[in-house]
């Protein structure tokens, strides 16, 4: 195996890369959809190239500085977990200095996309990163670690709208509990993956605190998901076509339920990978109503 210490530039290339998670677009995908949802409802149709850009150049960005932050405070963890014992900072290929500098270029670069915005939404990213950089270290004593990550994922829906209006309307409030019931269900689905580990090395997870109502919880969470965003379209003015995708989101839902009900390790981790799917489909129902409404 090669060490930090040996490595060619392409070798550091290649697993720096890895450690963004650049081959698996799903978890910057899952950012992505209910932010521009936000987005498109905050200006009531095509939020512009400038908007579209910032945000979604940013998403990327920083879901992959958050990658570097979670596997620096997770490096003693990972080697006990067969999932991510291979991961490059905790197999030795790159070292701790490196991650922690790859995780503040990525953070440095997606706040230059913020200062192109306004001052209200520059204020709402300094808490975006601090809560990005406390998640991973919540799994140590907090018994649904998946709520912070659901916090820190939901920060692009207020920014989405300051960032149109300079202001957070109550429809906001809708779009961002329905992202925070939707980030515990699926991660808990993730958590599910890894729950044994998990109980071996003394991580904090959702499925561990659920326990055997686990697939109840993340059921009950996915309803709470649709009719939060539900409730955002009634606020919104959206209509038919966006009720429509609400549906296609509720029967992607069920289908995850089929997929998690026997605990299966690897139908649990094909159900959270399927997630994205689940917001493309209400992007493309508020998208599509705000352009039938012209």
């Amino acid at each position: 195996m090669n060490t930090a210490a040996t490595l060619t530039l392409r070798d550091r290339w290649s697993l720096y890369l890895d450690l963004i998670r650049w081959d698996r677009p799903q978890g910057w995908l899952l950012l992505l959809w209910p932010t521009l949802m936000a987005l498109w409802i905050a200006a009531q149709g095509f939020p512009g190239w400038h908007l579209l850009a910032v945000f979604t150049a940013g998403t990327i960005l920083m879901r992959s500085a958050g990658c570097a932050v979670n596997d620096f405070a997770d490096k003693d963890f990972d080697r006990h977990v067969e999932r991510t014992a291979q991961r490059p900072l905790t197999s030795g290929r790159i070292s701790v200095k490196e991650v922690v500098l790859i995780g503040v270029v990525l953070a440095l670069i997606s706040f230059a996309l913020v200062l192109t915005t306004n001052a209200y939404t520059v204020t709402l990213s300094f808490g975006a990163l601090a809560v990005t950089i406390v998640y991973p270290f919540t799994k140590r004593f907090f018994a649904m670690p998946q709520a912070v990550l659901g916090v820190a994922y939901a920060f692009g829906i207020p920014m989405a709208f300051t960032a149109v209006r300079n202001e957070v309307p109550p429809v906001m409030w809708w779009l961002l509990a329905g992202k925070l019931a939707w980030v515990i269900a699926y991660d808990t689905e993730y958590a599910m993956v890894d729950r044994n580990d998990d109980l071996k090395i003394g991580i904090r997870t959702s499925a561990i605190t659920l326990g055997r109502f686990d697939v109840a919880g993340v059921m009950t969470l996915y309803a709470l998901c649709i009719a939060s965003w539900w409730q955002a379209g009634q606020l919104a003015g959206l209509g038919w076509v966006y009720d429509l995708s609400l549906v296609v989101a509720a029967a992607q839902a069920l289908y995850h339920f089929t997929l998690i009900k026997g605990r299966e390790r690897l139908a649990c981790f094909k159900a959270f990978r399927l997630n994205h799917w689940l917001g493309f489909s209400v992007w493309v129902g508020v998208a599509a109503d705000l352009a039938l409404r012209g």
